[in-house]
């Protein structure tokens, strides 16, 4: 209930513009069609409401619908909570370990990060969701990911329902010839048991409405099952791309090291509960996280300290290989690269083979970072900023300068 109060309770009417963006507008428009054509398509033409089959299946798609719209909304007017404005750990001395943010005047607590879009530091930051037009992070990761999994399950169950109808009205009007296969969209108008007859403008607005369903139960299924492994390890994307560039630097400087990610509490049943509650609420106050026995309490920032002092591993260097016209999901990229494409607003760079690129962040298969656009130097070029799959980058060998450092600087750095 407390939960519904807060979906209610907007604390200013603001959060309405969220609904007032691309991402909100395209999503809702296809919950709308995909669950108004299997409700009209189930009570009309496949099974009715008089059968007791009829009446289930009716109750389940609008299950389906209040679930699916309950997370969505969840996901984008609770948001995933911010750091509070001008916060500081209660003990000054761990402000040492912190990173301090001018923007919010506020020192960013373990795990959150800032958000361009939401000009706020985000607690528990994984990305910033165009979908839902709001971050995705400590308060709403459940919401959101309970939504990625209902979405295609409601798609499933509505896709099932638009084969199943035109299969059924349209089984007696197919003739078969040695060439060809013709529809007799005319039998709709003798066929007297329809209220409304299964014509050709109903045969479109079905098949629109499955390629939607399909699509979208692969597309947001994916994302699922990319966010279930990270919930599953108590990562977040961007602590992943942290973890790597906290592995390639120790392995740079040949430190006698290992990077130990402190969040991942051992058990997977453990990380899952860090984010799924019965009550609905996570644990903790997003602000201090529970750590491995053998980490210290600021394991990772201290890491993003490191990684910031070092030039060389706050953005890895590499060399196009391959040409990428800065489509959004790629086809001739892999199919992988195509499914994964970063849910986000942020553009893609168009690359051409023999081009340099600084990559800040990353994902699996893609790479966030800045095209070089003059060679000369590497510090205060000309760039252009976005996303470009892995697949087409190689990373360079170490720069010239890293390159000529004594043997014994490396260890010591």
């Amino acid at each position: 209930m407390g939960t519904f109060c807060s979906v209610i309770k907007f604390e200013n009417l603001q959060e309405l513009k969220r609904l007032c963006h691309w991402g909100p507008i395209i999503a809702l428009g296809v919950i709308a069609i995909c669950s108004t054509m299997a409700m009209i398509d189930s009570v009309l033409w496949y099974w009715p409401l008089h059968t007791t089959g009829g009446s289930v299946n009716f109750i389940m798609l609008i299950n389906w619908t209040v679930m699916i719209l309950y997370n969505y909304f969840n996901a984008m007017f609770i948001g995933p909570g911010f750091v509070p404005l001008g916060w500081k750990p209660e003990n000054s001395q761990d402000s040492m370990y912190l990173q301090y943010c001018k923007v919010c005047q506020a020192y960013k607590a373990p795990r959150s990060h800032h958000c361009r879009k939401c000009n706020r530091c985000v607690m528990k930051m994984d990305h910033h969701c165009p979908w839902i037009n709001n971050c995705c992070g400590y308060q709403n990761h459940a919401s959101f990911t309970l939504f990625l999994l209902l979405a295609p399950l409601g798609c499933i169950h509505a896709a099932f329902i638009f084969v199943m109808t035109m299969y059924t009205q349209l089984y007696n009007r197919l003739s078969f010839g040695w060439n060809t296969v013709k529809i007799d969209m005319s039998a709709a108008r003798r066929d007297p048991l329809p209220i409304i007859p299964f014509g050709l403008a109903a045969f479109a607005a079905t098949l629109f409405a499955l390629g939607l369903a399909l699509g979208t139960t692969i597309a947001v299924g994916m994302l699922f099952f990319i966010q279930m492994k990270i919930i599953l390890r108590n990562k977040t994307s961007i602590e992943s791309w942290i973890e790597e560039k906290a592995k390639d630097r120790i392995q740079y400087y040949q430190l006698d090291e290992v990077f130990v990610f402190p969040y991942d509490m051992g058990s997977r049943w453990k990380n899952f509960k860090q984010v799924f509650t019965w009550s609905g609420v996570p644990e903790g106050d997003g602000l201090a996280w529970p750590v491995r026995k053998d980490c210290h309490p600021y394991s990772l920032t201290i890491e993003q300290l490191k990684q910031k002092a070092d030039k060389r591993v706050r953005s890895v260097r590499y060399r196009v290989i391959e040409d990428y016209s800065g489509a959004c999901c790629p086809l001739n990229k892999g199919i992988k690269t195509f499914f994964t494409s970063p849910c986000t607003e942020e553009p893609r760079i168009r690359l051409q083979k023999g081009e340099f690129i600084l990559a800040t962040r990353g994902l699996r298969y893609w790479l966030y970072g800045d095209k070089i656009l003059d060679d000369a130097s590497v510090e205060g070029v000309s760039r252009i900023r976005g996303w470009f799959p892995r697949n087409c980058v190689e990373k360079c060998p170490c720069d010239a300068e890293t390159d000529q450092a004594p043997e014994g600087e490396k260890k010591n750095r």
